[in-house]
């Protein structure tokens, strides 16, 4: 029969989340240099050729700790008390930053007309990195209230504070910040979670239509949207070359010169400045020439496993509150993922969107960390099917234990 009982962690979701972050970081080495000396040169700035190393490095060991916080030590019944703060210091932080831009506060760091971060003293914070994991808590923690109290689907009750957690933080997002990558991972969490709810499925497909309306609606009335959308039509129908379809290009043929088993750690060509953003949106395309389509089919073999086990630890978690979070989870994953991947490859329009615990940047990573440690944590308490034989010897094992003890007292 199933049993739920404390054991052993899922540690092939350890393992292979740590074995990421120490490729991200070994590439970033190899490819850090190239892009100090490009912004050096572009900008006239002054980075050290291991800048982005150290950050990385830094980042690394934040994301670990993040990481181990949520695996081992802050158990996730603490966590989910704090649903709603978190939600709201996310809220009012992504606000805050919006107003701060139209400010143009020296405490806000913008980047390509784009301002998604605060800058304090040099060190970089992008609220909407925290948005995503308070939306997974925070919908974990109000789906699966409204289960118990029956009210799943009620307009009230259900539909209207859901709508404005989750159309404030999409405006904010997507809006506000022109972040259009962070907005489809937080319709993949909305989604993901709403799916496995309860809510009933005539709901479920005209809710999903209207955000895909609006999401449509956000690209069609966006120049810089339409054109990135253009570019990746152009490169689909094999048109003529031109700065829009750039970045698409020169990640393919990235990839493409990787060939086989690639051109091996810091022979990269692309990442001395043809390819945008090699170490961050780019950085797949960078380890395809780096470490050729072995080495990409072994990173995508890595995230499938990680996505599976997931799936795994969700259907085997008896309490539905875990199993929403660990569908939160795997959703801002898989999003990230497969959106990252498909843009690179030309499968998608390019969308600034980072590949999870491989791209440079502490906040991305340390958050997802985060989600991913109480993953591992909440895999801990799956229910486990009890056999025959499993039992027979526990009980085995106890009757020994007794004519022993009465032996030895004779």
């Amino acid at each position: 029969m199933p049993t739920i009982r404390k054991h052993k962690s899922d540690l092939v979701i350890v393992f292979a989340t740590l074995g990421l972050m120490a490729l991200g970081l070994i590439v970033i080495y190899a490819i850090g240099p190239m892009r100090a000396n490009v912004l050096n040169n572009t900008y006239g700035t002054d980075y050290d050729p291991n800048f982005f190393f150290i950050g990385q490095l830094r980042s690394v060991g934040l994301s670990l700790l993040a990481f181990f916080a949520a695996f081992k030590w802050i158990p996730y019944k603490y966590v989910k008390k704090f649903a709603k703060p978190l939600m709201i210091i996310s809220l009012i932080l992504s606000g805050l930053l919006w107003i701060l831009a139209m400010m143009h506060s020296s405490l806000v760091k913008c980047e390509l007309g784009e301002c998604r971060w605060f800058n304090f003293g040099g060190l970089s914070f992008q609220p909407a990195e925290l948005l995503k994991l308070a939306m997974v808590i925070y919908l974990a923690d109000f789906l699966s209230r409204k289960r118990e109290e029956g009210v799943i689907g009620k307009w009230r009750e259900f539909w209207l504070p859901l709508l404005i957690v989750c159309g404030l933080s999409l405006f904010l997002v997507v809006i506000a910040q022109g972040d259009l990558g962070t907005g489809v991972a937080l319709i993949a969490i909305i989604f993901g979670t709403l799916l496995i709810s309860g809510v009933p499925a005539r709901q479920y497909l005209i809710m999903l239509a209207v955000v895909l309306a609006v999401a449509v609606g956000s690209v069609i009335t966006s120049s810089h949207r339409m054109q990135r959308v253009d570019a990746w039509l152009t490169t689909l129908t094999g048109g003529e070359s031109t700065d829009s379809t750039y970045h698409v290009e020169n990640a393919m043929l990235a990839i493409g010169t990787g060939g086989m088993f690639g051109v091996g750690v810091g022979n990269s060509v692309q990442a001395t400045g043809y390819l945008p953003e090699s170490i961050n949106d780019s950085v797949f395309a960078i380890m395809g020439e780096t470490f050729g389509f072995i080495g990409l089919f072994i990173i995508i073999a890595i995230f499938g496993v990680i996505l599976l086990r997931m799936l795994k630890v969700a259907e085997g978690t008896a309490d539905f509150d875990n199993r929403l979070l660990v569908i939160g989870v795997f959703s801002w994953t898989l999003a990230q993922v497969v959106v990252n991947i498909m843009a690179m490859t030309s499968l998608v329009p390019v969308t600034g969107i980072t590949l999870p615990l491989l791209s440079y940047g502490g906040t991305s990573m340390i958050f997802i960390a985060f989600a991913i440690g109480e993953v591992c944590q909440l895999s801990c308490y799956t229910s486990r099917e009890v056999t025959r034989n499993e039992d027979i010897s526990s009980r085995r094992g106890v009757r020994g234990a007794h004519h022993s003890s009465g032996r030895r007292s004779s």
